[in-house]
């Protein structure tokens, strides 16, 4: 039997090479319809990712605007923010306030007696029992840790321990045992008894009203301020429960001097939002644009171009856009009531001076506008979601554009299948022809050798 060989034995042609020229003819039609159906497929596919990437930016947006609250933003400012700052909440009532720092919260400090031998000196064996904030702390000293450093270590080690902090200072005369309370107020003041041992804890023993062997350094102290005439107590330097909505932040006492407290809305916060509102939704119309966008001179057309999701898209976001929210009151219940305005090429723009009149005019009122039920930023965000969402039309239109990409690809696998199968029949229909090629050669020379015999 013969042996495939590259070229023909009786012919002389070139059998791989005619084999390959032949299937690339039959193969050429199908699969050029093949690549030009995966690259619009793919096209396509990038267009809804950068589609999703503009109306998920835009949704996100309007989602810091679709509700009222977003609108009750509020700026508190201390007219001598060395004595004391403030935040406010979206509760907090607008007005001015009159503020005195009577005095400031501190942790109390107590100290032992100077040892001059230092951290090494034997202080004694036995309990210490610690109070504060309401808590007992008991700390067992034995002889491992009867030194000014080992009580220290102990107390810092007690495993229930939070709310009382222990050091060394060591000055000239030598070092003192520090106890801290690691919270400021008088509900957090610092008890120490002692128990059992060889009597030298006693040293440590603190009970106001008692014997008091600790020096206060000290003071455990509530914070005072009066506000409108009233006094309040805290037991920080942070008051938060004093004012609604307001949280006070004490940095300085200066008894005897009321400074001021001005609580009003933050407009400059409100219109940065909207200002974000309008950049992200000309990007969203900006992209929209270019993908239906069609250049007579180069005749070049966006890859979703005459899509009717698309038209749809940019009709019903148009529609909600211009809508009079139910919501608000007139005059500022439109997004063009506010100073925001669609440009003859689809775009919008700000006009500043409109949108700060509205803002000083009626801020919860422009609040109304973007936010509640029928607000702009709602319609808009609801509109986006049915586009978003899992189910929605721009998933839908993936799933479609996936399974078309898939079909391809089988499609392409069976083409490549078939023309292998076409290959081996050209081959073998070569073979055989080359075959009787040769034989007919065979025959032809024995022919002519036996006439001239």
């Amino acid at each position: 039997m013969a042996t495939l060989s590259a070229t023909g034995v009786g012919s002389g042609i070139d059998i791989e090479s005619l084999v390959s020229q032949l299937v690339a003819a039959e193969r050429a039609p199908e699969a050029q319809r093949l690549q030009r159906a995966s690259t619009k497929v793919t096209t396509q596919l990038s267009a809804l990712g950068t589609l999703r990437g503009a109306l998920s930016t835009l949704q996100s947006s309007v989602s810091g605007l679709k509700s009222a609250s977003s609108f009750q933003g509020r700026r508190a400012d201390s007219t001598d923010k060395t004595i004391f700052t403030a935040n406010a909440g979206t509760t907090a009532a607008t007005g001015n306030y009159s503020i005195e720092v009577k005095q400031l919260a501190s942790a109390q400090k107590l100290a032992t007696a100077a040892y001059p031998a230092g951290a090494t000196a034997t202080v004694g064996t036995g309990t210490l029992t610690l109070t504060a904030g309401g808590k007992v702390i008991n700390v067992v000293i034995g002889d491992s840790a009867k030194t000014l450093a080992g009580i220290r270590d102990a107390i810092n080690a007690a495993p229930d321990n939070d709310k009382v902090q222990a050091t060394l200072i060591t000055a000239v005369d030598g070092a003192r045992l520090v106890l801290t309370s690691t919270k400021s107020g008088v509900a957090n003041a610092i008890q120490v008894t002692t128990s059992g041992g060889d009597g030298g804890l006693s040293a440590l023993v603190y009970q106001p009203g008692g014997t008091t062997n600790l020096t206060q350094v000290a003071a455990a102290q509530n914070a005072e301020v009066v506000i409108e005439g009233f006094t309040v107590q805290s037991t920080t330097n942070t008051v938060s429960e004093a004012m609604d909505g307001v949280t006070l932040n004490l940095l300085q006492a200066k008894p005897g001097t009321t400074y001021q407290l001005n609580v009003g809305t933050d407009e400059s916060a409100t219109r940065d939002k909207i200002r974000k509102f309008v950049t992200d939704l000309n990007t969203a119309v900006g992209a929209l644009a270019k993908l239906r966008s069609y250049d007579a001179g180069t005749k070049a057309a966006g890859p979703l171009l005459g899509d009717s999701m698309l038209r749809g898209i940019e009709e019903a976001l148009r529609r909600e856009l211009q809508k009079t929210s139910s919501t608000a009151t007139a005059p500022y219940n439109t997004l063009n009531a506010i100073g925001i305005r669609i440009g003859a090429d689809g775009t919008y723009s700000i006009d500043e001076t409109k949108l700060s009149a509205a803002l000083s005019a009626d801020f919860d009122g422009v609040g109304r506008m973007f936010g509640g039920t029928d607000g702009v930023a709602t319609r808009v965000w609801e509109q986006l979601d049915r586009v978003l969402r899992s189910d929605g039309q721009v998933a839908s239109r993936t799933t479609s554009l996936q399974k078309s990409q898939r079909d391809i690809t089988t499609d392409t696998t069976a083409l490549d299948a078939r023309m292998a199968s076409v290959a081996t029949r050209y081959r073998t229909q070569f073979i055989a022809m080359d075959k009787l090629l040769t034989s007919l050669q065979s025959t032809s020379t024995y022919l002519a050798q036996n006439l001239k015999g």
